[in-house]
């Protein structure tokens, strides 16, 4: 029987040596446990999402010598590790040193070599390119080098002879992208399961977003049954980012039977290490009795954004929050997640009403923040905006010919930036902290908030979410405290932004969105893996399936009483997802993703016209032309 631990690593990013450190520590209480095997996560000593801080020849010496210092540290037990493997005779397509994302295996103090293999590690054979990832960028893969070394795939993706104890295990080594390879011509698992190992081994640094864990188990079972193997799944936890998205990773290590079941899942973001016993003769592993059974769940939105926020704080040394709150839902919600993580006395809020905010919602401000026990100012503005709009007035008369045109927009916008860039900068900067941005993705996808006003700050950590998710987060922060802290009446009050008289909240008016379904309509615009457009969105319309393809709960026809008022609508909200918009998206502040694609790096938008396809211009002729009773 082979003991075998596996460690979902805290990996700080760019911080070699204290990922080494941890790391020593691991393997100190791997040998207390005595097991036989341990088994690190992939880029555990790096981190993965590091940007062109691979490009430093200097970083890569780093790794290597600090891989050195893993290899030695195996000599009573084997250790499985991913890191950066540098070939310097040789450079990568760009002229820079030939890197390649592998794994290696130590034991005895010394590297585990294959037969007739050149270099004693494992490389990553498929290295994704979409979305988030970038391994092309930066990697070379198994098969250009298959190529090169005049060895075949097959060849290098040969099984690992590792010591464990008094026995030894055959075991095929892929890192992350390796396993999910449904969209690939090459079957990594496919081809290391054809030479016969004993299980499957896959070490990972895989970002979560909502909906993964589903798909990873689909995968991991269907192979595992498929060829009858135990599998192995180590992930890694931190938090990460690439400029502009922060990405949590879960550390949900995973085991599979041979039969494709599921054994065990560690639970996210807690568990930092996970022991499983493995029986050569019958193929089966099997979790030591410690932890949480596979089976278990909770919120991974709120588990998710939690743990980013508290990562984020702490990667930046940021102790203090300030954060303006309207007695809205998403300043609520943002005050609620902030004080789930830090202490009542830590989190500053702040109300700044004008004479457009109701006594409803600064009531509710006041509340909120009485249940969440933290300090509370109340600073009205209207002083500082008259005074803003007297001296662009006073500018503007030293011009001839020029005058103040001051709009309602631009009057809102005044209030926008006076609340954020002025009140709450200076504040946070006397509190001693950071101040936050409270928006969501509805409103980021329709440019809806004020450049460099209610879009500053330090971390938009909800600005990931759908308005109507925005609701349930905080109905689900609502049960992680003793006793609710977000009243009920900001969830039953109409969103509003309480900049003019027509935003007034008593009146049940506000915001310019049907969110049941604009939520809906922009997610189609943004996150499937073939994102729509208005010539998907009237195509539907006009077959009478929008709203099965959209998933919006509502009746687009009871929304829109006829054909014309449903493409005036489309082509408004275009119009702003395609323009300004962008430029507002592309200056937002970072946010943590849990989607399948967050604005960001992960979604990259050039500045350009909203555009109209043919066959859309085609199809708005007909139905504009036609009985509008043909589409109903």
């Amino acid at each position: 029987m082979i003991h075998m631990m596996s460690v979902q690593l805290d990996v700080i990013p760019g911080d070699v040596r204290q990922n080494w450190k941890n790391i020593q520590e691991e393997i100190a209480k791997a040998e207390q446990s005595r097991a036989d095997i341990l088994i690190l996560p992939e880029m555990c000593l790096s981190g993965y999402l590091i940007g062109d801080l691979w490009d430093q020849n200097s970083f890569l010496r780093e790794c290597e010598l600090y891989g050195e210092k893993i290899i030695r540290a195996s000599k009573n037990l084997s250790i499985i590790f991913g890191n950066v493997a540098v070939d310097w005779k040789k450079t990568n397509d760009d002229g820079r040193p030939r890197k390649y994302n592998a794994a290696f295996v130590a034991s005895g103090g010394h590297l585990v070599t294959r037969p007739d293999i050149p270099f004693p590690y494992a490389v990553k054979v498929l290295l994704p390119n979409y979305r988030q990832f970038d391994d092309k960028r930066y990697f070379t893969g198994l098969s250009e080098l298959s190529r090169e070394e005049n060895l075949s795939p097959e060849k290098l993706m040969s099984p690992f002879t590792i010591p464990a104890g008094d026995e030894i295990l055959k075991a095929g080594i892929l890192l992350c992208e390796d396993s999910w390879d449904e969209n690939y011509p090459l079957r990594p698992m496919e081809i290391i399961s054809a030479c016969r190992p004993e299980m499957l081994i896959n070490i990972s640094a895989s970002p979560f977003t909502l909906g993964k864990e589903q798909k990873r188990h689909r995968i991991f079972s269907a192979a595992s049954s498929r060829f009858h193997l135990p599998i192995l799944y180590v992930n890694q936890r931190g938090l990460q980012n690439n400029g502009k998205d922060c990405y949590t990773f879960d550390g949900m290590t995973a085991a599979y039977g041979p039969d494709g079941i599921l054994k065990r899942e560690s639970p996210p973001y807690t568990e930092p290490r996970s022991s499983f016993l493995f029986t050569r003769e019958s193929g089966c592993l099997c979790p030591c009795r410690t932890g949480t059974d596979a089976g278990s769940s909770s919120s991974m939105t709120l588990t998710a954004l939690r743990y980013g926020v508290n990562k984020f704080l702490s990667a930046i040394g940021a102790e203090r929050v300030v954060i303006g709150i309207s007695g809205g839902i998403d300043s609520a919600v943002g005050a609620a997640l902030y004080r789930s993580v830090l202490p009542p006395g830590q989190v500053l809020l702040v109300n700044t009403p004008t004479r457009f905010n109701s006594e409803t919602t600064k009531n509710l401000a006041g509340e909120l923040a009485s249940r969440l026990q933290c300090p509370y100012i109340i600073s009205p503005i209207g002083s500082f905006i008259d005074q803003t709009e007297q001296e662009l007035q006073r500018l503007m008369d030293i011009y001839p010919g020029m005058s103040w045109k001051g709009t309602g927009v631009i009057k809102e916008n005044i209030q926008a930036r006076d609340r954020s860039s002025r009140i709450l900068a200076g504040l946070s900067a006397s509190f001693g902290g950071i101040f936050t941005c409270n928006a969501n993705k509805t409103e980021l996808s329709a440019g809806y908030a004020t450049l460099y006003g209610d879009m500053s700050g330090a971390l938009a950590a909800t600005a990931d979410l759908w308005k109507h998710q925005i609701y349930q987060l905080g109905r689900e922060l609502n049960q992680w405290f003793p006793s609710p802290v977000i009243p009920d009446g900001i969830f039953a009050l109409k969103p509003s932004a309480e900049l003019s008289d027509s935003q007034n909240v008593d009146h049940n008016e506000g915001d310019p969105f049907i969110y049941d379904y604009h939520d809906y309509l922009f997610r189609s615009f943004i996150e499937p893996w073939e994102r729509k457009t208005p010539e998907d969105i009237l195509s539907w319309y006009m077959e009478n399936t929008l709203e099965e393809h959209i998933g919006t709960p509502l009746s687009v026809h009871s929304l829109f009483p006829s054909p014309r008022s449903f493409i005036d609508d489309l082509e408004h909200w275009w119009n702003l997802f395609s323009g300004f918009a962008v430029a507002k998206r592309i200056q937002c502040p970072p946010l943590i993703a849990v989607s399948r694609r967050p604005y960001g790096f992960d979604l990259r938008e050039s500045q350009l016209r909203p555009y109209y396809t043919e066959a859309y211009l085609d199809m708005k002729r007909k139905i504009l032309n036609s009985d509008s009773r043909e589409f109903r």
